[in-house]
Parts: structure tokens; sequence; C-alpha cells
């Protein structure tokens, strides 16, 4: 099966997005490139985390996938030029055994990683996956289902602007982090597990193991710390889960 026949088995997005592919490594840059392109994606490539963030601060990309280790910038200092001015959904490429890598990537903001080598049809999964994810959160104006906002106490969460505000002020959030607080705080004081999370954040199709969600737990309370110092909203439960204290 293809990846636009899954597409359709499982309501995926259409093709013709563009995404952006920074490597150093020109072998990835070309198997990648023939394959995202095969199943209709745009791509756009990059040698350097500096040549690719003045391309996508030019023209965006639906979708950026960065090596960690790369020179004149590295994927993790372009990630954080790149969350200062959008939201891109980002997977990272990480080393084999190089978890540092992977725990880092995910608390600085990546909304997904996936390890060297990989497979193609994996790299295509995660993708589309999150493609969904951003997806789902809709605009306003287009007629699609719109979950109506979200309102807990000082929290709000519109899922048609993607928009999170904690005691009126602005918090921004990834796709899966976004995803996160919203299964949470749709059920105040519902105790949720972390196979419960990794399923709303990433789908029921995609695994990731409980160290992910963890860290975007701790990256969770650092955004909304910054705000207020006093927030402790998200609790931890020790050997169940995560919840969205109520007020």
């Amino acid at each position: 099966m293809n990846l636009s026949q899954y597409e359709t088995k499982t309501g995926g997005l259409s093709v013709g997005q563009t995404i952006a592919l920074v490597d150093d490594d020109r072998n990835i840059l070309t198997s990648v490139t023939m394959a995202l392109e095969a199943e209709g994606f745009n791509v756009r490539t990059f040698r350097d985390g500096d040549s690719a963030l003045h391309g996508l601060s030019v023209r965006p990309a639906d979708l950026a996938i960065l090596d960690i280790k790369m020179p004149r910038m590295d994927g993790m200092e372009l990630m954080q030029r790149l969350r200062e001015k959008s939201d891109l959904p980002i997977i990272f490429l990480t080393s084999k055994d190089d978890e540092v890598d992977e725990i880092l990537g995910l608390r600085m903001g990546a909304d997904d990683y996936v390890k060297k080598p990989f497979s193609q049809r994996l790299l295509l999964e995660r993708i589309q996956a999150l493609l969904r994810r951003h997806d789902r959160r809709g605009t306003v104006g287009e007629d699609v289902d719109v979950d109506p906002p979200i309102i807990c106490g000082d929290l709000i969460l519109d899922t048609s602007r993607h928009l999170c505000e904690w005691r009126g002020e602005p918090v921004n959030l990834t796709v899966t982090e976004f995803l996160i607080v919203k299964v949470l705080a749709a059920r105040p004081g519902l105790v949720k597990n972390r196979d419960q999370l990794m399923d709303a954040a990433y789908g029921e199709h995609i695994y990731v193991d409980d160290r992910t969600i963890d860290s975007h737990i701790k990256r969770l309370r650092k955004k909304f710390k910054v705000i207020d110092m006093d927030f402790d909203h998200i609790e931890t439960l020790y050997g169940i889960g995560y919840r969205y204290r109520e007020d």
C-alpha cells in the first residue's frame, strides 16, 4: 500500500504541501527528497542551518525535517530561531545512539524525532501524522467542524486559532504541546496515563516512549511558568499519569 492509499484509508491530507529538509548528508537529501516527491510533496533542501533559516524566512514550509548535527548552525539552534516566528511543525533526525539529542530536542520544542538510520516508510508516516495533527487546528472561516474553545479557569484553548492563553497572556505551544494540554484540560481532574496522552498527541499508529511525553510535560510547565511562576495546574501522579487540576 503506498502512502496515497494510506491517506485515503486514514483521512490523510492532500498532496502538494512543502517539506523543508535540512541535512548536511547529500545521500539523505537525495533519497528522502525522491521518496517525498514520489508521494506528491514539494521538497526544499538545505545543507546547513544558516541557509535554511534564511530560505524559510523568505518562503515558509508546511513542515521541517532537521538534522541535529550540522555545520554553521545546528538543528537545535535553527529550531529555536524558527520558533521565534512560527509554530512550524518540526521533526528531528537524531543519531542512532544519542538519547541526549532526542531529550534535548523534545524539551526545546520539537514535535517528533526519527533515529538514523531510518526507513523512509517510517519517516513518511511520521510526517503524515504530524501534518494531520497540525491540520486539525482548523482555520476561522473554513467550512469545517471546529471544536468550541475550552475555558477552564484561567486557561483558554481555541483550537480554531491554535490559541492558548493563561490569565490573558498568550502561551506559544507547538502542535504536540497544544494537543496534550487540550486532552488534559477537556476533563479537569481526570487522570490520563501516558498511553492516552501519546494517542491524543501522536495518534494510535505512532509509538513514542514514556520519556517523550514526560519531556513535553516539562516543557509545557516551563512555558506556563514564564507567565505565572506559581502555575501548578498540570499535576503528576507518579506511576499513573497526569491530570489538569481543577480550580
